[in-house]
C-alpha cells in the first residue's frame, strides 16, 4: 500500500514537475516577449491596439466579426444622427412660427393700441365740440329770449324751418308765445305744428 501511495506521489510530482517545465520554459517567456514587444512598440509611436485591429481585418472569421460589430455601430449611429437631426430641425422651424406669431401678434396689438388712442382722442374732440356747440346754442336761445320779440320774430322768419324750430323749441314758453304774436297767422301756425310734432315724438 506504501508502494501504491509513493507511485501516486511520485506521478504526481512528475506531472506537477512537467507542468511548471511548461509554464517556467514556455508560457512565461512568451508573454515576457509579448510584454516588451508591446512596450518597445509604445515607445516607437506605433498604436499597438491599431495594429491588433487591422491584422484582425485581415484574419478571415475575426475581420467578419469586427467588421459587423462596427458597421452596425456606425449605421445605428448614423440612423440616430439622421432622426435627432430631423428633430430638432422641426423644432426650430416650430420656434421660428412660434417667434413670427408672437412678433405679429404683438405688431396687431401696438397697431390697435395706436387706433384706440386716435378714436379715443377723437371722441374727446367731437365731445369738446358738442358741448362748444350745445354752449354756443344754449347762448342763441338765450339771446333771442332776451330780445325783443318784436325783433326776434321776423329774423326767426328768414331761418331754415329746421334751425327756427330747433331755437324755437328752446326758448321758454312765454317767449315763444310773444315771438309767435309778432309772426304773420299761417307761420305761427307752422312753427306751432313742428313744434307739437316735436313734442309728441
Amino acid at each position: 500500500m506504501n508502494k501504491t501511495l509513493e507511485k501516486g506521489l511520485e506521478e504526481k510530482k512528475e506531472k506537477n514537475n512537467k507542468f511548471q517545465w511548461f509554464v517556467m520554459v514556455i508560457i512565461i517567456p512568451v508573454l515576457f516577449a509579448i510584454a516588451i514587444t508591446l512596450i518597445v512598440l509604445t515607445f516607437a509611436g506605433v498604436n499597438v491596439f491599431e495594429k491588433g485591429k487591422q491584422i484582425g481585418e485581415n484574419i478571415p472569421i475575426i475581420s467578419g466579426m469586427i467588421h459587423k460589430d462596427s458597421k452596425t455601430t456606425i449605421k445605428e449611429y448614423e440612423s440616430k444622427m439622421t432622426n435627432l437631426e430631423a428633430v430638432i430641425k422641426d423644432k426650430e422651424a416650430q420656434i421660428d412660427q412660434l417667434s413670427n406669431k408672437i412678433e405679429t401678434q404683438a405688431d396687431e396689438k401696438d397697431k390697435l393700441l395706436l387706433e384706440q388712442e386716435r378714436l379715443q382722442q377723437e371722441i374727446g374732440e367731437l365731445k369738446q365740440i358738442q358741448d362748444d356747440n350745445k354752449k354756443a346754442f344754449k347762448e342763441i336761445v338765450h339771446t333771442y329770449e332776451t330780445m325783443s320779440p318784436k325783433s326776434a320774430a321776423p329774423i326767426i322768419l328768414k331761418m331754415k324751418d329746421d334751425e327756427a324750430v330747433h331755437i324755437l323749441s328752446q326758448i321758454s314758453n312765454e317767449s315763444l308765445a310773444q315771438i309767435l304774436e309778432q309772426m304773420p297767422p299761417e307761420n305761427a301756425a307752422k312753427y306751432t305744428e313742428k313744434l307739437s310734432a316735436i313734442q309728441t315724438n
